[in-house]
């Protein structure tokens, strides 16, 4: 299982008969990040007319929610939330804030600025992978090392810590789909020496060819 979301957040700014919308895209894990998040940019921009916004929040039992503040009812929050569903990103808000320059766009117009100001926010973002898997812990003794390095390598699997005592330690982060034929591959190749145990279920994400829990 895997889902898509923000690495790193992103802006993006748009006029449209002189009205300007700026979108912010921000990775949130939490309603209440969501929350803090809304107060933190009224506060920024204090003086817009509007901070329309949605948000996806869950891996598989998603809790959706918008609000148009007060421009006409779905002109805004649902246009940015139909943007999130339509990148399939999860864990993530978008905020568009508007500042009105005199001309009324009518609701077609609101609804294409609000759209295209929240895919413009998304493109300057930037968007990963997170994958469910596993933190295993390979144990191995120094003979049966450079099999083990060569079997992951062939298999794009980075080593994330090694030790080097009376045996050797490795831990590598692998998907589901990973640990079945990881686990069947390296007692083939060691003749079942080498131990493997699972440290702990996690999500984690490939970036820049490294893998990491905390992203």
């Amino acid at each position: 299982m895997e889902y898509r979301t923000v690495y790193q957040e992103g802006s993006a700014e748009i006029v449209e008969k002189k009205s300007r919308f700026i979108a912010r895209v921000f990775p949130i894990k939490t309603e209440e990040e969501a929350a803090e998040l809304l107060e933190k940019i009224k506060k920024q921009y204090w003086d817009a007319r509007h901070h329309c916004w949605a948000y996806i929040i869950g891996e598989k039992q998603v809790q959706e929610r918008f609000s148009d503040d007060g421009e006409p009812a779905g002109t805004a929050g649902k246009p940015i939330l139909e943007v999130i569903r339509g990148q399939k990103l999860h864990n993530v808000m978008i905020i568009v804030i508007r500042y009105f320059g005199g001309t009324l766009l009518g609701t077609g117009g609101l609804v294409r600025a609000y759209t295209q100001a929240a895919r413009e926010g998304v493109l300057e973002s930037t968007i990963i992978s997170k994958m469910k898997g596993y933190c295993l812990k390979i144990q191995t003794d120094y003979a049966e090392l450079g099999k083990i390095q060569y079997l992951l390598a062939q298999t794009k699997i980075p080593i994330e810590n090694s030790e080097y005592e009376e045996k050797v330690t490795l831990n590598v982060l692998v998907s589901e789909e990973e640990e079945r034929k990881l686990v069947a591959e390296l007692t083939e190749a060691t003749n079942g020496k080498a131990g493997i145990e699972r440290i702990e279920e996690c999500w984690f994400a490939e970036v820049d060819g490294e893998r990491a829990v905390s992203v």
